[in-house]
């Protein structure tokens, strides 16, 4: 039986279910490696590995798993990613899995300012910088496991959880692969502010679309932005919520729910901010409905195949599960034998793509009509899905079904 080193944060729902189902098929419990530990220097992988000699024998199996839901974590990380960053490994570590490492972060901090940062709940904390420092920790990762062993076992290589965790990388990825993407409006760098995004939507004919922040989650970042073509009003659904203030920055913040924005200010205001931070433009395609709802489907895929899946269904053009929006088997939204071969085939190729990494939750959309399949979204920690179950196992006791023989 493999040992296993869990990158994460102890506690967790994502640790407890790797764990419980570690018990479950009588596997011996992961070694936690957890994240704060990790960037505070008060552990690493020798030190773990110091710890267990079940791990000097072989490469253990080694995951890393979300940092999220953590807020000391997202400080420390934020801290990381600051030009002044005083991590003693940074020598050792370097940008060269951010892809717009000639660039700052917008509206930096540094690190002293990171740490001094009080949790507000729901504020979304500098995601540019957050980014470079998480790249950052994936590269100290991907060097340290290189000193310990000859041929490091990672569930999902450090270098390919970047470029997922990247939607911008991500489609050119799958550009490149011959996958199906809704098509992108421009390159980031010719959408610098708002005014340049209705310049582009206007010479190009193009009145509704996703802007997305390029490393976000969980549908944070998101508008289902549209302009009506004769009226020229505007529409913007998002979570993003604003508060303005006179003698300070102003406040974004995750509201969690679904929001319409019709004043062009306060647009242009969010859109500058998300697109300051890095965005994802890309097509709005109209998606296959159930009832009185659209869907998409998340598809989990493991060392290459299909596995797990769900329809999210939902009134609004933002599926995600956390807003209320309906769960469903792929049966109850009346998907196809057919078209669900049609979607396992995609979760692959998408897979194969991403040749270092076994663990993928894969967003696939039916078009409206055609039911032409398009990847919208590659998560590398896409794998917490609840009553979801694969020949009996849920997706962690699949993932180390697999993964530990």
């Amino acid at each position: 039986m493999k040992a296993m080193i869990l990158v994460g944060n102890s506690g967790n729902r994502r640790t407890n279910g790797l764990q419980a189902a570690r018990a479950r098929l009588g596997l011996p419990p992961a070694l936690v490696l957890d994240y704060i530990d990790l960037l505070q220097g008060r552990a690493s992988l020798r030190s773990l590995v110091g710890r267990s000699r079940s791990t000097t024998d072989e490469p253990p199996l080694l995951r890393i798993d979300a940092p999220g839901e953590h807020f000391e974590v997202e400080r420390e990380l934020i801290a990381l990613g600051a030009s002044d960053s005083d991590h003693p490994d940074l020598s050792d570590i370097d940008d060269r899995w951010l892809k717009t490492e000639d660039q700052e972060p917008f509206q930096p901090v540094s690190s002293r300012t990171a740490r001094s940062m009080k949790e507000i709940r729901g504020k979304l904390y500098h995601p540019s910088q957050w980014f470079r420092g998480y790249c950052r920790l994936l590269s100290l990762l991907e060097r340290e496991a290189g000193q310990l062993w000859r041929a490091p076992c990672w569930m999902n290589a450090p270098e390919e959880i970047a470029a997922m965790f990247d939607k911008r990388h991500t489609h050119r990825v799958l550009s490149s692969a011959g996958l199906p993407v809704p098509r992108r409006l421009a390159a980031p760098e010719a959408l610098p502010n708002y005014e340049a995004l209705r310049e582009v939507m206007d010479g190009e004919r193009v009145r509704r679309l996703f802007v997305k922040l390029a490393t976000g989650s969980g549908a944070c970042g998101v508008i289902a932005y549209q302009v009506n073509p004769i009226t020229g009003a505007e529409s913007a659904v998002t979570t993003i919520g604003v508060e303005n203030y006179a003698s300070r920055p102003p406040l974004f913040y995750n509201v969690k729910k679904l929001v319409n924005y019709t004043e062009p200010r306060s647009i242009r205001q969010i859109v500058n901010w998300l697109l300051g931070h890095g965005a994802h433009v890309e097509q709005w395609i109209p998606k296959a409905a159930y009832r009185n709802r659209t869907f998409d489907i998340r598809q989990l895929a493991v060392s290459g195949r299909a596995c797990h899946s769900i329809a999210r269904a939902s009134q609004t053009p933002i599926t995600n599960l956390h807003l209320d929006s309906q769960r469903l088997s792929l049966e109850e939204a009346g998907v196809s034998d057919e078209l669900r071969a049609v979607v396992r085939q995609c979760a692959e190729r998408t897979s194969a793509a991403f040749p270092r990494s076994a663990v993928a939750g894969i967003d696939i959309l039916l078009s409206s009509g055609s039911y032409r399949p398009y990847v919208l979204d590659v998560n590398p920690f896409g794998d917490l899905l609840y009553n979801c179950y694969y020949e009996g196992l849920d997706p962690y006791e699949w993932e180390m079904k697999i993964g530990s023989t």
